[in-house]
């Protein structure tokens, strides 16, 4: 028994190294949950190429918006596990985790981790209109009047980001909830609204213009398009750090020379200096690395979303 046994294993695992060495036949299906257009669907439109050109096969983007992204997502966790079928996840994946417990999928046991490839940068803006010209000015006015901040949705990264913005800095204000961010962004312009912590590609047209004003922005270092602007934790609220990560991820049980292979794709990808030039120009930073940095990213931002949503008492509609 134990004889056949190790045969049966010797032979999968002849299998998966088979698949593994020639994989791919035909062409990789990027899932996109998200509209084309957007901010997650641009990553995906710049990688892909380098990538088709590395895996000599094409790599097609397959939007499938809805849901929060949940739609695309669920479609990838029940594709076949073969490396055929991956999704480029974002910052949502996390979110949703907190803020829907009936979720069709388990973010971390239905998912094989492949590779980060980008960290959205995030910024502090605020109406032209508010008297303000540094975060302690804003903290200070949320202190003394009623403050709103707009985002893209309930549940949305921009939402989550102003939820942890109040909670470290001790400040309340009151969230307005839009259709996405250019509908909150011409509201941010208009004075109808006084802040948001919105990605920056979305914020440094506006701010170029002067449309609205950047006090600090989200991430840990200080954004090389924006080298004046302080970061949020060192203008008054320390360890404040909020980014939006996109990676791409493959059926739980696709085998892990595939998972190798796509990971070595996407690396050399991100090492084209064409390619790291348009994702830096999206505001955004080139990443990559093994499975395990996507793998950690998650888990921490599952639990610090978590955390969030549970502090706040968040609920979506």
């Amino acid at each position: 028994m134990l004889r056949w046994l190790l045969l049966v294993l010797l032979a999968t695992v002849g299998i998966d190294a088979g698949l593994a060495q020639d994989f791919p036949k035909q062409a990789v299906r990027l899932v996109v949950p998200f509209p084309a257009g957007g901010g997650t669907d641009v990553v995906a439109r710049t990688i892909a190429p380098r990538m088709s050109e590395v895996l000599g096969q094409p790599v097609v983007i397959d939007n499938r918006p809805g849901a929060g992204g949940n739609i695309g997502a669920e479609f990838v966790a029940k594709a076949n596990p073969d490396g055929y079928t991956v999704l480029l996840a974002a910052s949502t994946m996390a979110i949703n985790a907190s803020l829907m417990p009936n979720l069709p999928f388990d973010p971390l046991r239905d998912f094989e981790p492949v590779v980060l490839l980008v960290m959205n940068q995030s910024a502090l803006v605020v109406s032209t209109r508010l008297p303000v010209a540094t975060v302690q000015d804003f903290l200070a006015l949320c202190r003394k009047q009623r403050v709103t901040y707009g985002s893209s949705g309930n549940g949305s990264g921009a939402h989550l980001a102003g939820e942890m913005f109040k909670i470290m800095a001790g400040v309340d204000m009151v969230h307005v909830p839009y259709k996405g961010a250019a509908p909150a962004m011409n509201d941010l312009i208009a004075g109808h609204i006084d802040a948001m912590i919105i990605d920056i590609a979305v914020a440094m047209p506006q701010i170029k213009a002067g449309r609205v004003k950047a006090l600090a922005v989200g991430s840990a270092q200080r954004f090389q398009g924006l080298p004046d602007v302080p970061t949020i934790s060192e203008s008054g609220v320390p360890g404040y750090e909020i980014s939006g990560p996109m990676g791409l991820v493959a059926p739980a049980g696709t085998p892990k020379q595939v998972v190798a292979r796509l990971n070595a794709a996407a690396n050399q990808a991100l090492q084209s200096p064409e390619v790291r030039q348009q994702l830096t120009g999206l505001a955004t930073l080139p990443m990559g690395g093994g499975p395990e940095r996507l793998d950690q990213v998650l888990r921490h931002d599952i639990e610090l979303y978590g955390r969030i949503v549970r502090t706040a008492n968040m609920k979506i509609d």
